[in-house]
């Protein structure tokens, strides 16, 4: 059984009118002893001003008309705010290498891989062909060191022998590549590679591709590779390597700081890029350009509209501590609640939208299991759900013993009546 808990502050976003400002939010304390609540959760009104006029919104629907398919995707709420056959399977080339980086990078954060791992490059590994690093059967360099070449160089090789470290070979990589894909709910992409090459059966759509690059932004040391426009690699050797970003946006549109660029005769010019500008955070893909100069021109003129269009704003990050609750026969007696992922909320200028917070927990007994699910969070607009979020607990907690029990009875008991 969930009961139900809602809580009440204002926060407000200043006028845009007045340039860029940092979003003040006032939490005020509550008394409420049991569960205590040392952070009260936000209702949201939006107080924003447009210059842009109100024909933002129609002005989209002649957004990226060279695409064959497009997404523009809010980071910190998922919504999506332009669409253009946006799961329409289609072939994504080096696109294919975000969820190559996510994989890595997960494994980085679990400790199964580290960034100074030395990793041996196999004959399988360096017979790719395609964009390389030009690695020799044999030859050994760092984790970092084949990050900055897929996410810069959009390196074949270094996909094949990270993914032979990883998973023992290329084939039980692409496997779980696959089931990383299901775990998201994307429904529209099947991997057959590590790295785009061309290959029957090997598609995704602009919109499983943005959700794909929002969970590859969920892990911010990405952005320390994919945002760099030169670098080398091999550098203390006889034969450095010099790398130049394929993805030239890095450079030129401000804020723009990932993530992975595309190109094949049948998928034409690609590209998942995001960008971020006073903590709004934009993803934009875009799928079958006819050329690589039509495609970042495009890419520039989605977000434009996007900067200009709308407001986000992110109420609480993953793992932000919204309740304390207390477990019956418990050890620890109370746990901290979590939230599983990032809580925002986004709503176009010139629109005024009044959030409410809402917390459901469950009726919760030891043991526990730190990161079980204890509820969820719901941000509402009126009735409407525009954002959800599950609850989980902070710390593993085990059933109190016999001892223990008896010394909270009495300890109860002593206290009866006080206040």
């Amino acid at each position: 059984m969930r009961v139900p808990l809602v809580f009440s502050a204002v926060l407000a976003l200043p006028l845009l009118s007045q340039g860029p400002s940092a979003v003040a939010a006032t939490l005020p304390q509550t008394n409420v002893q049991q569960p205590a609540v040392p952070t009260v959760l936000p209702n949201v009104e939006f107080r924003v001003r447009s210059d842009a006029g109100v024909d933002g919104l129609s002005l989209a629907q002649h957004l990226a008309p060279e695409a064959k398919a497009a997404v523009v995707m809010d980071f910190t709420t998922g919504k999506v705010l332009f669409e253009k056959d946006a799961h329409e399977r289609l072939p994504i080339a080096s696109v294919t290498k975000v969820m190559t980086l996510l994989l890595v990078m997960e494994a980085i954060d679990s400790g199964k891989l580290h960034l100074q791992d030395r990793i041996k490059a196999s004959e399988h590994a360096s017979s790719m062909g395609g964009s390389q690093i030009f690695l020799e059967p044999g030859e050994s360099m760092t984790t970092a060191d084949l990050l900055k070449g897929i996410a810069m160089a959009s390196a074949n090789d270094a996909c094949v022998a990270l993914a032979e470290h990883l998973a023992g070979s290329e084939a039980a990589f692409v496997d779980q590549m696959n089931q990383r894909a299901r775990a998201l709910g994307l429904k529209d992409t099947h991997f057959v590679n590590t790295n785009g090459l061309p290959a029957a059966n090997h598609y995704s759509s602009a919109y499983d591709v943005a959700i794909l690059s929002r969970e590859l932004l969920k892990h911010p040391q990405i952005t320390q590779f994919t945002s760099k426009y030169s670098d080398y690699l091999r550098q203390d050797s006889d034969h450095p390597f010099w790398l130049v970003n394929t993805n030239k946006l890095v450079r030129f549109y401000p804020g723009l700081d990932g993530l992975k660029t595309g190109y094949t005769a049948d998928a034409k010019y690609c590209l998942s890029a995001t960008a971020k500008r006073d903590g709004f955070r934009v993803i934009t893909v875009v799928l079958g350009e006819p050329k690589a100069t039509v495609r970042n021109r495009e890419v520039s003129e989605l977000f434009n509209w996007a900067f200009a269009e709308y407001q986000s704003k992110l109420l609480y990050p993953k793992g932000a501590l919204v309740q304390e609750l207390e477990v019956p026969h418990g050890t620890p007696e109370k746990i901290h609640v979590l939230t599983a992922d990032q809580v925002g909320v986004i709503a176009r200028k010139g629109e005024k939208a009044d959030y409410r917070t809402e917390l459901e927990l469950d009726n919760v007994s030891a043991p526990l299991a730190k990161g079980q699910v204890v509820g969820k969070m719901r941000v509402k607009q009126g009735e409407e759900v525009v954002a959800e979020v599950p609850l989980v607990a902070g710390e593993d907690v085990k059933k109190a013993g016999f001892l223990t029990g008896l010394g909270r009875t009495v300890r109860g008991l002593i206290t009866f009546g006080k206040s």
